[in-house]
């Protein structure tokens, strides 16, 4: 695994647990607004030890939930499965972020009951995912994600980041109809501290009171619409 960071302790990032994150590199979207651009390239610079890793969890062993898996892109890695099995023998829950570009990942990781938790990153409605990730994407592949996370049977959440110049209101409702019957589905709220291209750090966020229209005409298309800061 090419592990570029590792949090020790959160309260905020595996709903309702108490966790570490494992952030990976590499990244196969170029999302101008993302927050962690030092993730996105394969560098092998400032890599974190596996051996330092599972140290580290052993020791919190009592004192964590869960882990979770973000990054960049976990999927990306070639040795998910295996590191995530090795994870899950010290006793951890484990939640995965992704993008959903590798439904095949996902899918093997849930046959193999290695997840307890998704969160998919839904980028923009189906026609603008090029425009919004500057990146080719298979829309379809991400469909199938969806699919698979919906029929999972596990905890699971789709989010999107509003960033209002990239995102309409009528494109936001795209994507409550692509998840629709979703359990959950969380408007993130563009924060410009840090990004990959740096004249996004004078985007902006709809605000809270059109956030709140917005999730309220979603509703009923997903189970639970919640605005997250």
């Amino acid at each position: 695994m090419l592990i570029g960071g590792l949090q020790r302790f959160s309260l905020i990032d595996y709903p309702g647990k108490i966790s570490a994150v494992i952030f990976t590199k590499g990244c196969n979207f170029r999302c101008p607004y993302c927050h962690n651009p030092e993730l996105i390239e394969f560098s092998k610079e400032t890599l974190i030890e596996e051996s330092f890793v599972f140290s580290f969890l052993k020791e919190r062993q009592e004192k964590l939930d869960g882990v979770v898996l973000t990054g960049g892109e976990p999927t990306l890695q070639s040795d998910i499965i295996e590191f995530i099995k090795e994870i899950k023998k010290l006793g951890f829950l484990i939640k995965l972020d992704t993008n959903g570009s590798y439904p095949e990942i996902i899918e093997e990781l849930l046959k193999e009951r290695l997840l307890d938790y998704i969160a998919m990153d839904i980028k923009a409605n189906l026609g603008k995912y090029n425009e919004v990730t500057c990146s080719n994407v298979d829309t379809e592949k991400i469909k199938r994600s969806v699919d698979i996370i919906i029929a999972s049977g596990i905890d699971y959440e789709f989010r999107t980041t509003i960033v209002k110049s990239q995102l309409s209101k009528d494109d936001i409702l795209k994507i409550g109809k692509l998840i629709k019957s979703a359990k959950t589905y969380v408007l993130q709220e563009f924060k410009p501290s840090k990004t990959l291209d740096p004249s996004f750090l004078k985007e902006e966020s709809y605000s809270r009171e059109e956030l709140e229209e917005i999730a309220s005409t979603i509703k009923r298309l997903v189970g639970r619409v919640i605005i997250r800061s």
